[in-house]
């Protein structure tokens, strides 16, 4: 074939002005049938995520995190889910299709399996599910909780941003294992979807007071939180003796120089509350495998409920992500780049 766009998504700059961090680029061109492979693989990306996390990767590199920065003029990396079009390694074959930290762009040749997963579609769920429910948000959801919830039948639990990919999915552990669920998020529709999910209580905090709504429905022995901020103080508040506390995110001040400080972090003392931050990929040993056995047949059999939001080709990136930091996306935001 002849060479084609190669089209990718570049990390232009440091925040600053909406629209100019992250750039869509067709200067690159590859024939996928005679670039060299050298021994690798050709992958054709078809899905890619976007998640919160990402905002923390768009930084300057001096700035110490538990994830790398994007690296200024290269194509950003994130979850993707892609097929092999050629190969020359042993691992992999052409129709495989893979999951894991790709780069941003339509195409890319792969060295090595290091960092990604040869998937096993057995119940033909979409491709697209393995970037969400199927897997880095619902690996989030589902070992985090398994890990640091310690729930118990008749327990309260409190999920902020209980819409999203991960929120939606704690919401129905909680209830699966007999617990009352509280549940925010921030529009009519999306309360509307928690409600759906299973939530005994589900809020628009935008318009309804958290506190108030908290300490008329806990107190609250485990607490989910995507939101930090306000909403942490909130659950400290309304916190029952000997709580959890599973901090996922705290998007509310990822977008914020100066976040304002947890004003009340002596509850922490009074309640003997137990704090669990942690980095998914530091579960994997213990609960990757079980997982991609139990999740993906979960979904399929519609016992574990799932949305996502599809924004077409990788123009969209930009966008997508604006959406997410802002919470207008609904659903789980995934960039279909291609089809088979």
């Amino acid at each position: 074939m002849a060479p084609a766009t190669n089209g990718r998504v570049i990390f232009n700059e440091v925040p600053e002005e909406p629209g100019k961090t992250l750039v869509y680029d067709e200067s690159e061109k590859i024939d996928a049938d005679t670039v060299s492979l050298d021994g690798g693989f050709l992958v054709k990306t078809l899905g890619l995520s976007v998640d919160p996390y990402m905002r923390g990767r768009m930084r300057n590199p001096e700035v110490k995190s538990y994830s790398s920065a994007y690296t200024l003029g290269q194509p950003i990396t994130g979850f993707g889910v892609g097929v092999v079009v050629r190969s020359e390694s042993s691992e992999v074959k052409v129709g495989d299709h893979v999951y894991g930290l790709l780069k941003y762009q339509q195409y890319d040749v792969y060295k090595s399996t290091e960092g990604l997963r040869i998937l096993d579609n057995k119940y033909n769920l979409p491709w697209s599910y393995f970037v969400g429910v199927a897997g880095m948000p619902g690996q989030t959801a589902y070992m985090a909780w398994k890990e640091y919830s310690s729930a118990k039948a008749g327990e309260v639990a409190f999920v902020s941003g209980g819409a999203g990919p991960v929120g939606s999915f704690v919401i129905q552990l909680a209830k699966a294992q007999g617990l009352k669920v509280i549940a925010s998020a921030g529009s009519e529709e999306k309360v509307e979807f928690m409600k759906s999910l299973g939530a005994d209580v589900a809020f628009n905090y935008k318009t309804t007071n958290t506190l108030e709504t908290l300490q008329a429905n806990g107190p609250i022995d485990v607490f989910w939180d995507n939101v930090g901020g306000e909403t942490l103080e909130a659950a400290l508040t309304a916190a029952n003796i000997h709580a959890r506390f599973i901090e996922c995110g705290m998007i509310s001040g990822y977008n914020s120089p100066n976040p304002p400080p947890i004003r009340n972090l002596m509850q922490v003392v009074a309640k003997n509350i137990s704090i669990f931050g942690f980095i998914v990929s530091r579960l994997f040993h213990k609960y990757l495998e079980a997982f991609y056995e139990e999740v993906p047949k979960l979904v399929s059999e519609g016992k574990l409920k799932y949305k996502e939001q599809v924004y077409d080709g990788l123009e969209q990136v930009g966008q997508a992500v604006l959406e997410v930091q802002q919470g207008k996306n609904y659903g789980k935001a995934v960039i279909r780049v291609a089809k088979e």
